[in-house]
């Protein structure tokens, strides 16, 4: 029995210490940005705080791609409930520590014509690194 609890705890520990790895979502979960001043050709400064980092293989000057999940009920069938997972631009990393890092603007795609119920990044919106393909809901 000893020997049972000798082999699970460090199992348990080892299992706690990289379940950040492999976290479900990475996503904005914060946003802080400069109060503007109102004066002409100000440019606000905006950083995103983001649950992605070193562990997850992001670093300094990474891409990241930026998601939004859109949902909308067909009222007409069997009111049947379609998801969207809509690129909707990109960040760049400015620092990242082991589990999060801050990112900045770096593309936001409004020239696709898809109506947006806010046109900028906000908290919730999932990131992920530039390239990899994310899956579908």
């Amino acid at each position: 029995m000893k020997i049972a609890y000798l082999v699970l705890i460090p199992l348990i520990i080892f299992l706690i210490k990289i379940s950040p790895v492999f976290s479900k979502d990475f996503v904005i979960f914060s946003i802080a940005e400069e109060i503007p001043m109102g004066t002409e050709g100000e440019k606000i400064k905006k950083n995103y705080y983001l649950n992605i980092g070193q562990l997850q293989g992001v670093g300094s000057g990474a891409t990241l791609d930026v998601y939004r999940n859109i949902s909308r009920l067909d009222p007409y069938s069997d009111k049947t409930r379609y998801y969207f997972k809509i690129k909707i631009g990109e960040l760049e990393v400015l620092h990242s520590e082991e589990n999060a890092s801050i990112a900045m603007l770096k593309n936001f795609e409004k020239e696709n014509n898809l109506l947006y119920e806010i046109n900028a990044f906000m908290i919730g919106d999932e990131v992920n690194i530039h390239g990899i393909k994310t899956k579908t809901n």
